[in-house]
């Protein structure tokens, strides 16, 4: 058979019509059916032909009737249709998002119908309803962020405004008070982000330790004990007598989601008692299904939120978050660490009545003697010790942060050197040695990625330094361009003194090492990487050689331009020499530079920052004479 002759017959009119996906009605002006193909029955569950006779409207949603009827009118004076949506009400009487294009047949055929094609749009409806509920709780969750933040900040400015006063000594220890309240309370906004982001980047890591549960839960109960009698409410724990045992696990982790979970059922629970009951649901070989239900008799849980209790931005409502406050992140953080922890999170609840939050986490029974405690177990001695001619180089623009991180190296007995930019950076480590170098990343001049691409790029053992980003910036994104840039770790800010021991010493292992000073000559033939060139040019030595020679002969011509450029304040022409000269010096590897390159262009062509751009075309002009004739040098004869 020719497609002619299956055209013809009429063949494909089963394929497409009867059997297609799509659902095809053929109904007068007036809603009745006179076809309906086999669609239906898959969709809307009617039996072959059993819609025919039947009024099409009759099956609309009553609440959009009109406004359909409406469109059917206005579609009579159309040849096509497109993208009409309605509800049409299942053979089990639920109602189905539908959407129809429908073609007239009164301009095809002189007949008064339609020819209605219509697609299954429940999922997308779905899928759109759900967005808009997302973003309406994320639009609340960064009020409330914004509501959180600017609580403990103005507490904070004001209290800090009212110690530059006259004050009495009582007054400045409640002014000091105050403000040390207001940012913990930032603190643990912060952290609650920061949490987040760093279970969603993957980088979160789960120690398997030895703990106990009747050693570990006094001290967790006992921390809350204060805000109960505050309230006149009791805590109280069980643990199961078979549960006296020593457990593998991270009792740190388990910590965080216990504080979360009690944190919120004193915060909640008004009168009444909570209480936290350890028990083994199931026992497999050597492994302990431990649940453990945090009960209390709060305010309790509306049952359509139950669905959404554990998403990121979400609390019961709103309105409780204005009463109770809080980020609405704590029980996402908490789902999140009992699931990355191969175990289950559920909740059952009641309105007046209270919840109880049900966690069950698998631990390996051990056999270990000596258990894990919570408190820290390095003290200022063992850290003086440990810390000791430490030599760190501290990367940061931000005065008080420098101060911050010094005054704690300084308290540790380290040797402490100081930069505010890459650039500061980069010339200290290549006349230095450093046992470590701690890198801010938004930085002027120079960022702390390009700072880390140029020092991995300098001869060992100033190539090699362990580089610890501390940055302010803790997405999955941010952390994966940290550790692409060359840097060995990241410390999210704010961070806590016990949090950069940890990362220094524990995770790590810095150590002191001995030190030798570095000829200037070598760090700076470094600068420069010819690599790139060899690797574009297939290593042809002439062709090297000559881009060399360009380079050297047309550049100082490039840097008197632009001196004179600055002399004059004309933005513009510096930004064009700037642009001009780029190209070049990413062909020599010149990464340190480049970034000048770009700092100066950027913000000559904007006119923002021109005294730091006055600066960096000085600093840049500088190291380019130093550079040029090293680089004249490869081109010498052997």
């Amino acid at each position: 058979m020719t497609l002619k002759q299956y055209v013809k017959k009429g063949s494909f009119f089963k394929a497409v019509v009867e059997d297609g996906s799509d659902i095809i009605f053929v109904v007068d002006f007036d809603g009745n059916i006179h076809y309906h193909n086999t669609s239906v029955h898959e969709t809307l569950g009617y039996r072959s032909n059993s819609l025919i006779g039947k009024n099409f409207f009759d099956y609309v949603l009553p609440d959009t009737l009109e406004d359909l009827r409406r469109q059917f009118r206005q579609s009579q004076k159309r040849s096509f249709s497109e993208n009409v949506e309605f509800q049409f009400r299942r053979k089990d009487l639920a109602y189905r998002f539908l959407e129809f294009n429908a073609i007239n047949l009164k301009f095809k055929e002189g007949l008064d119908g339609f020819i209605l094609d219509c697609r299954d749009i429940a999922q997308r409806k779905e899928s759109e309803a759900e967005l808009v509920r997302l973003q309406k709780a994320k639009e609340q969750f960064l009020a409330n962020m914004s509501h959180e933040i600017r609580t403990p900040i103005n507490g904070i400015v004001g209290m800090a405004n009212l110690l530059g006063r006259n004050t009495s000594p009582e007054e400045r220890d409640t002014y000091l008070s105050a403000i040390k309240h207001s940012a913990e309370n930032l603190t643990v906004i912060i952290n609650d982000i920061l949490d987040l982001a760093a279970i969603e980047s993957g980088k979160l890591k789960f120690e398997k330790i030895a703990f106990n549960l009747q050693d570990f839960l006094p001290s967790l109960i006992s921390t809350f004990a204060y805000q109960a009698q505050e309230k006149r409410i009791s805590i109280e724990y069980e643990v199961e007598e078979k549960l006296d045992r020593i457990l593998l696990g991270d009792p740190v982790r388990l910590n965080q989601i216990l504080i979360n979970l009690i944190s919120n059922a004193v915060k909640f629970t008004q009168t009444g008692s909570i209480k936290v009951i350890c028990s083994i649901e199931r026992q497999q070989k050597d492994i302990y299904w431990v649940r453990i239900d945090v009960v209390d008799t709060g305010i309790g849980i509306p049952k359509e939120k139950l669905n959404t209790i554990f998403e990121s931005f979400s609390q019961a409502d709103a309105s409780v978050t204005r009463k109770y406050g809080g980020t609405g992140l704590g029980l996402t953080i908490v789902k999140q660490l009992v699931e990355l922890q191969k175990g289950k999170i559920s909740v059952k609840s009641k309105e007046h009545t209270g919840s109880t939050f049900t966690v069950l986490i698998p631990y390996t029974i051990g056999k270990a003697t000596k258990i894990s405690k919570l408190s820290p177990r390095n003290t200022s001695e063992k850290k003086e010790a440990k810390a000791a001619q430490l030599y760190v180089l501290l990367v940061e623009d931000n005065e008080i942060n420098r101060l911050y991180a010094k005054s704690v190296l300084k308290n540790w007995h380290c040797i402490t050197d100081t930069a505010e930019n890459g650039l500061v950076a980069i010339e200290k480590i290549k006349s230095h040695e450093y046992d470590v170098v701690l890198m801010d990343i938004q930085m002027p001049i120079m960022d702390g990625y390009e700072t880390t691409k140029a020092i991995r790029q300098m001869e060992l053992p100033q190539g090699a330094v362990p580089i610890l980003a501390l940055t302010a910036n803790a997405t999955k994104a941010d952390v994966d361009k940290c550790i692409a840039s060359g840097m060995d770790d990241y410390l999210p800010k704010p961070f806590t003194p016990d949090d950069l021991y940890r990362k220094l010493f524990t995770e790590l292992k810095i150590a002191p090492r001995e030190k030798k000073r570095k000829k200037p000559s070598d760090s700076t033939r470094k600068l420069y990487n010819l690599e790139y060139l060899r690797s574009v040019s297939g290593n042809d030595e002439e062709f090297i050689r000559e881009m060399i020679l360009t380079f050297t002969e047309s550049i100082p011509s490039q840097l008197e331009e632009m001196k004179n450029a600055l002399a004059s304040a004309d933005w513009a022409q510096l930004a064009r020499n700037a642009h001009q000269i780029k190209p070049s010096f990413t062909l020599m590897g010149l990464t340190a530079l480049r970034s000048n390159i770009v700092f100066i262009e950027e913000n000559s062509k904007t006119g923002t920052r021109l005294d730091e751009v006055a600066q960096v075309v000085s600093a840049f002009i500088d190291h380019c004479n130093i550079i040029l004739p090293e680089l004249a040098k490869e081109v010498l004869p052997a």
